[in-house]
């Protein structure tokens, strides 16, 4: 097969933890071809939708770690699937390229996650389906709304709803002396909408990465612990990854949820849990492959290339009928 994964510029990534590169490599070893290309170059042209994608061959040497081949203008039918790995922000140009990669599906390609599914569910605003796994929280743009979340629970985490790696998150606790412009910079006068959440003191316990691929579980989730004096445990932002066993509410959080997004579409969801709350519901490019694979001897990307596989033939069965 020939797989095609849409990313960030080869250069910037980083072979020994990147979840896409253990992707890559997991395909290559089962004889696929391997493509990549830029958002930026992905077009829709007399009729069809394709890109300047460059075939790569991959070694197992994270310093050394790429070869680059042949380049062509490729429709994004001719290949047996297309990964959607560009990482956010979810920003305008990011849904423009769902909207060609549905006109694309729409043409016979395989896209996985399926754009559609990523454009419906926003990585935090998705947790509002399961209630029953939330903390208290809010989503707003009013100020007035905000402070009073705050005065109630006395310290709370404030979001953006496009970023990720812990970027424009602020922990703001009732008698922060920046609450207030920390409010006004993230409303931005109230012309941006922000998630509130009351703080989970078991963030220094580690806030969890739990995979689900293809509607299973990946049996190890990644606790991400904060780095001292830090609220916030992504890798991006410091966080130390430590792979552990799944809870027992870890397992009911996952088990409700695994079914669900398979169904739509979406091969791999990752699902962030600080302590018994459900935070985030990660579409766009969900990380930490690497770390469990590492860590615990779980081939997590065997696992996401089988699901890639039969995504993939199921797409071709369905031309062919």
């Amino acid at each position: 097969m020939q797989f095609l994964f849409v990313i960030d510029p080869l250069g910037t990534l980083k072979a020994y933890k990147d979840s896409t590169v253990a992707m890559m490599r997991e395909s290559q070893r089962r004889g696929h071809q391997v493509w990549v290309c830029e958002q930026t170059s992905i077009a829709h042209h007399r009729g069809s939708v394709s890109c300047e994608a460059q075939r790569i061959a991959l070694t197992e040497d994270d310093e050394d770690w790429l070869r680059r081949h042949e380049q062509a203008q490729r429709a994004l039918t001719s290949f047996d699937a297309v990964v959607m790995r560009k990482d956010p922000p979810f920003d305008l140009e990011y849904v423009t390229s769902t909207w060609l990669l549905s006109a694309a599906e729409r043409d016979g390609a395989c896209i996985v996650n399926s754009p559609s599914a990523v454009r419906d569910h926003n990585e935090k605003i998705a947790i509002l389906e399961f209630p029953q796994f939330n903390a208290p929280t809010l989503v707003t743009r009013d100020a007035e709304r905000v402070h009073a979340f705050i005065d109630e629970h006395g310290d709370a985490v404030v979001k953006r709803l496009d970023t990720m790696g812990g970027e424009n998150i602020f922990r703001v606790r009732a008698d922060d002396l920046n609450r207030n412009a920390i409010i006004e910079i993230m409303l931005q006068g109230g012309a941006r909408s922000l998630m509130i959440q009351r703080f989970i003191p078991e963030i220094a316990e580690g806030d969890k990465r739990i995979l689900l691929i293809g509607g299973q579980v990946v049996p190890y989730p990644l606790a991400r612990i904060p780095k001292a004096g830090e609220a916030r445990g992504n890798l991006a932002a410091g966080g130390r990854g430590e792979a552990r066993e799944l809870s027992q509410r870890d397992r009911e959080i996952a088990a409700t949820i695994a079914p669900l997004v398979a169904q739509r579409g979406l091969l791999l969801v990752g699902l962030d849990v600080i302590g018994d709350w459900l935070t985030e519901v990660n579409v766009t490019s969900p990380t930490c492959f690497r770390e469990i694979m590492d860590q615990t001897g779980y081939d997590v990307a065997a696992l996401f290339v089988d699901g890639l596989e039969r995504a993939a033939a199921e797409r071709a069965a369905q031309a062919r009928a």
